[in-house]
């Protein structure tokens, strides 16, 4: 009876310890994790202290550098001064003390008091405002002189135009805004231009259906009221009327306007600060014959004919 407590009493024991074995062995991995995580941020935090000082160093070296560079200026500049011819080395160069001979002249060094320090200062100073000055001089020489070829050497003048015969393909009213059009035009590429033109008071929308027109083809392209516009049509004008130029009978899309007496091929674009169609357009006029002229030479498509207005004679075109 003894024994069989005896022996139901060791197995309970028996239980206890390995349970008691099992929670060690679960505390000791706890434990070794526990290390590794310290162990872990250990080195991140000598990692990222070790990043804020090598950031700092970066910036302590490059005062440094920035120190030396004007130290070394100012030996330069204290060395002319003194006489000492300059050798310029190249960049990528290394000199080492062993490359020059024992006997070679050694600069002299300089030491200078707080007077002559200004005085050199002063003397900097003067020649920063001497060369300033020259600099802008030349400035002003070149934009005085334009380079041969350029654009602003040719005379401002109804050449620098780009005229064109052009069609009217298609034309409705613009979606924002009342008294513009916008139409497709075929001005001899391979695509139509987009054109928005305010006629929408002079003009009826089904006499801007189809019709051959005159068109200023190299104006910076313009955005009017969201649509841009890439061309504009050439209208005679006054306060009351306006009437769309009309080329010859005859003139296809593309056919170019000259004027007799004006040679030359007309600007690329036109740059809007020059002003020069600013410059051209009072020049242009109908005469007493309704014909389109540039200072009394009519526009002229060659072997074709004038343009001309329909009715407005002696007005202004634009």
């Amino acid at each position: 009876m003894f024994l069989s407590r005896f022996l139901v009493k060791m197995a309970a024991n028996n239980a206890v310890l390995n349970r008691l074995e099992q929670k060690g062995a679960e505390a000791d991995q706890v434990i070794e994790y526990l290390k590794q995580q310290v162990a872990l941020l250990k080195e991140k935090a000598i990692l990222q202290a070790s990043l804020r000082e090598e950031k700092k160093l970066r910036v302590e070296n490059a005062k440094l550098k920035k120190e030396i560079e004007g130290l070394k200026q100012e030996l330069i500049q204290a060395e002319i001064r003194n006489g000492v011819k300059q050798v310029a080395v190249p960049p990528d160069t290394a000199l080492s003390t062993a490359s020059f001979s024992e006997n070679a002249p050694q600069p002299t060094a300089v030491t200078a008091s707080s007077g002559s320090k200004d005085q050199i200062k002063g003397e900097d100073e003067e020649k920063k405002k001497k060369e300033k000055v020259e600099k802008k001089g030349e400035k002003k020489e070149k934009k005085q002189q334009p380079a041969a070829g350029s654009t602003d050497a040719k005379p401002v003048d109804v050449s620098r135009l780009d005229l064109r015969v052009g069609c009217i393909i298609t034309a409705e009213k613009h979606p924002d805004a009342d008294t513009l059009y916008v139409e497709q035009v075929d001005v001899g590429e391979a695509s139509p231009r987009t054109v928005v033109s305010g006629l929408v008071k002079h003009v009826p929308l089904d006499k801007m259906q189809n019709r051959m027109a005159v068109l200023l083809c190299n104006l910076k392209p313009a955005k009017m009221r969201g649509v841009v516009s890439q061309a504009m049509v050439m209208c005679a004008s006054s306060p009351e009327k306006v009437e769309i130029l009309a080329p010859p009978a005859g003139a296809v899309p593309g056919d170019r306007i000259t004027f007799e007496g004006f040679p030359g091929d007309p600007e690329k674009e036109l740059n809007p600060k020059k002003k020069i169609w600013e410059q051209i357009q009072p020049d242009l006029h109908t005469n007493d014959q309704c014909v389109a002229t540039y200072k009394g030479v009519p526009f002229e498509v060659k072997g074709k004919g004038v343009c001309r207005a329909e009715t407005m004679a002696n007005s202004g075109i634009k």
